[in-house]
């Protein structure tokens, strides 16, 4: 486990990431209607249980190198019920295909498991 002082607080990165769409709201609020049609259609029921589409986020999230995507996807993750096993495994799956950037962003993912309660 991290030592406390290396820890990154994700609770602000997920916070930020959701004030963000409230802020764009104000003023583009048809462009945040339709991203969240889009994205509540993509998450929604089909083929893929919502636990894997957000496995699958994970590891998007961190191949894209976003710590905010890794945080709402890593809390989004483990509400679904992945266990931090299976969230680690899907980080270290961006790992292979993005290289040692993609590593370096797993920092995120072992701190956001840490505190958002992965099992």
């Amino acid at each position: 486990m991290p030592d406390e002082k290396t820890k990154i607080d994700m609770e602000v990165y997920y916070k930020r990431f959701l004030a963000l769409f409230e802020e764009i709201k104000k003023d583009y609020p048809t462009f945040v209607d339709g991203f969240m049609k889009f994205f509540a259609a993509t998450e929604g029921p089909g083929a893929l249980d919502k636990k894997t589409k957000e496995l699958i986020s994970v590891a998007l999230s961190v191949k894209s190198q976003c710590p905010y995507c890794i945080a709402f996807h890593v809390k989004n993750a483990i509400a679904e019920g992945a266990t931090r096993d299976e969230i680690i495994e899907s980080a270290m799956v961006a790992a292979l295909m993005g290289g040692g950037p993609s590593v370096a962003y797993m920092k995120y993912v072992f701190d956001a498991c840490d505190e958002f309660g992965a099992k």
